[in-house]
């Protein structure tokens, strides 16, 4: 089979396309989720595949990004936002459905995949891919494969504590996973959004405090200034572990131009190197790079 068929099963939309064996797409559709209907999302699954089939003449692999992922326990997924797929024995169903294997995988993970596949990343060996939106998210992956480690959880690291805690960053968020002061909390749009409401009053959406910073205004500059200090704090943590040769960014956040020049000139002064090569770069797919991860998880 030399078609790649990928699928992102968003809390919203489900997105397909295929892929040729040069990486071309060759199809894309897209349908509204079915909310909170389990055996309705797995039917509309099978129906945008049989589209692909139809379309490209060829039967082809699938591989499926998903906002949760596979529990190593129990084979069912967990941590979705779509609830109605959490606990469900989802790739046994989708197998089930299409009459094949299926291989599925995070979306921040088909993210890195993507990007480091025919992305901005392409080329490099060692990638971590970092989702700045709604949460953060992350994944790596190695000589073109994702890296999903025995827990399940490799580069997740939004729920690691922001390091280097100073008074700037006081009092510490709470977030949704129980704990205070993860990395998600103050990085993701919503946190920048909330920390500037709460020093100025100012209820403004992180892409609007980018453009007025931009423009020169000094509350929104102050904002997006300790924004720019704490990803590179974060990402220095990872490049000290990891050691890759590219980060890039996908996401809302990463919209934001002034991150791709501020954030490297930082975070020299927290990585324990004085040689820094690893290069830091917005994504080229865009809102596809999750679907296109997908298609790209059959790259054996």
């Amino acid at each position: 089979m030399s078609v790649r068929i990928g699928v992102d099963l968003g809390g919203t939309k489900i997105e397909c396309i295929a892929l040729d064996a040069r990486g071309r797409e060759v199809f894309r559709h897209r349908v509204h989720t079915p909310q909170g209907d389990y055996a309705a999302t797995i039917d509309a699954v099978a129906r945008l595949v049989a589209d692909a089939e139809r379309a490209v003449g060829e039967r082809g692999t699938v591989g499926v990004a998903t906002p949760g992922s596979l529990s190593r326990a129990t084979g069912r997924l967990k941590n979705s936002n779509s609830t109605c797929l959490n606990d469900r024995p989802l790739r046994q169903d989708l197998e089930r459905a299409l009459a094949r294997e299926v291989r599925i995988a995070n979306d921040a993970n088909c993210f890195a995949l993507s990007e480091a596949a025919d992305g901005a990343a392409a080329g490099a060996r060692v990638v971590f891919g970092i989702i700045l939106g709604t949460g953060v998210g992350g994944g790596i992956v190695i000589d073109g494969r994702v890296v999903d480690g025995p827990n399940g959880i490799a580069g997740e690291w939004g729920h690691n504590p922001l390091p280097h805690v100073g008074d700037d960053d006081l009092p510490p968020p709470a977030c949704y996973c129980g704990r205070t002061a993860c990395v998600e909390t103050y990085l993701s749009g919503p946190g920048m959004a909330a920390e500037h409401r709460r020093r100025t009053g100012e209820p403004l959406t992180a892409e609007r405090i980018a453009q007025r910073a931009r423009d020169g205004d000094a509350a929104c500059r102050a904002t997006l200034d300790r924004y720019c200090d704490r990803l590179a704090r974060s990402l220095a943590v990872v490049i000290n572990l990891l050691d890759p040769d590219v980060i890039v960014a996908g996401g809302g956040v990463s919209n934001i131009d002034a991150l791709y020049d501020a954030v490297p000139r930082r975070w020299s002064a927290y990585v324990f190197s004085d040689d820094m090569r690893t290069r830091f770069v917005r994504n080229h797919h865009g809102d596809s790079s999750g679907v296109r991860g997908a298609a790209w998880l059959w790259n054996d």
